[in-house]
């Protein structure tokens, strides 16, 4: 195992699931200053796209994020054979699901609502690079 590219999954899963607790707080308090001044935050969290089937995308992330989260430390440090022996594609299942619901989220404020916030763009960044680590260690994995 690359312990490097672990250890950095670790932390861009950690990293995303702090900012997606922070905006689902946002999104459920509905506190425009946590924007921190950006209006494109607002205007993406009011929108019909912010929530899906009522369950704001924000928490959406949490799930996500938490899973991937538990599921890297399971692979290390858990008990269960599964996981030691498909944690890694488990994860890299996880972070295909995490990636293409980006690309749709990113499609979404690009072409549709017409307006960027900042730490939604930070969660999409956080789990592209999150997806090309996991990609690049399930490559490196020895058969």
């Amino acid at each position: 195992m690359d312990k490097k590219l672990y250890w950095a999954s670790i932390a861009l899963a950690t990293l995303g699931l702090l900012v997606s607790i922070y905006m689902t707080i946002y999104k459920l308090t509905d506190n425009n200053a946590m924007c921190l001044g950006s209006g494109d935050c607002a205007t993406v969290n009011n929108s019909i796209y912010s929530e899906i089937f009522g369950i704001p995308v924000a928490l959406v992330g949490v799930g996500g994020y938490l899973a991937i989260l538990i599921v890297l430390l399971l692979e290390t440090y858990g008990n269960l054979k599964f996981f030691k022996q498909n944690g890694l594609l488990s994860v890299f299942g996880l972070g295909v699901g995490g990636f293409g619901f980006t690309l749709y989220l990113v499609y979404v404020e690009a072409f549709l609502i017409r307006a960027w916030c900042p730490f939604c763009v930070v969660s999409q960044i956080t789990m592209t690079i999150l997806f090309i680590l996991t990609t690049i260690r399930l490559i490196r994995q020895p058969v």
